[in-house]
């Protein structure tokens, strides 16, 4: 990174991104997720007559699955790595303020996630198409399937970002898997302290609810294997509450890196 030009967020995106693709675990991880959707052909095959949603539920778990993986596992290291080859300091020593780094990194590793997942889900309409089943309307929600993945991979993304500005990597990704974990059951949570007669429970799983990055309303796979039709209306409030929770949480680990003694 010392031969970057005068850094601004949109070259230290681009250089973040070129370093991503030079990492073999991403070539590993895409390879075992192909491999995945290879293996839900298969098993689309045995299971005659519901081939389509076999190989589309398995097809979209496995996208989702390595494509956590690889937000976790990059992310966390985001920080830590340019710090741990000390080329922070040289890049920090340029006309570039923190948060601008922080914002290069993330939309780097965004643009990794969404180029990995492109290829994947090109994957995924290759065993579509292998097993002879043709493209309908209905393959639409597939799209809209992997773009809540998309969304739900920027949001991880930013909280691994976060973590990996005050943390080491092992309780980066710990905290970040834990929230993820967290967010993905925060329904059962508040349904939970509905069913307690404690008023003080009832608020306190109230408040977890609202806090915790609700992971569960990204979760299309199932709609999009049945080819049932995703509503307009949750695609633009996924969208809009990605964001917003998006940048809160950047602006968090943007205050909490500003204050970070780097000598």
């Amino acid at each position: 990174m010392s031969s970057m030009p005068l850094a601004i967020p949109g070259a230290v995106a681009v250089n973040t991104f070129r370093e991503a693709v030079r990492d073999r675990v991403l070539y590993n991880l895409i390879f075992f997720a192909l491999m995945m959707i290879g293996a839900a052909i298969l098993v689309g095959q045995v299971s005659i007559g519901i081939e389509r949603m076999v190989i589309v539920n398995l097809g979209l778990s496995a996208i989702s699955v390595f494509g956590l993986v690889m937000a976790v596992f990059i992310g966390v290291g985001l920080v830590y790595k340019e710090m741990e080859k000390r080329t922070l300091y040289s890049v920090l020593a340029r006309p570039i303020r923190r948060w601008e780094f922080l914002a290069g990194k993330y939309a780097g590793l965004l643009l990794t996630l969404a180029v990995n997942t492109s290829l994947m889900t090109l994957g995924l309409a290759a065993a579509l198409f292998y097993v002879g089943r043709p493209f309908v309307a209905a393959d639409a929600g597939i799209l809209v399937a992997v773009y809540f993945i998309l969304l739900e991979l920027a949001l991880v993304t930013a909280l691994a970002l976060l973590f990996s500005c005050f943390s080491s990597p092992l309780l980066s990704t710990l905290f970040t898997l834990g929230i993820y974990i967290a967010g993905v059951f925060a329904g059962d949570i508040r349904e939970f302290g509905a069913l307690t007669k404690s008023p003080a429970v009832k608020a306190f799983t109230l408040a977890i609810y609202y806090l915790l990055p609700n992971f569960h309303n990204f979760n299309a796979i199932t709609a999009a294997a049945h080819g049932e039709a995703i509503p307009f209306t949750l695609v633009w409030q996924n969208t809009v509450y990605a964001a917003l929770y998006s940048g809160i949480v950047l602006l968090a680990a943007a205050a909490a890196f500003s204050r970070r003694n780097l000598k």
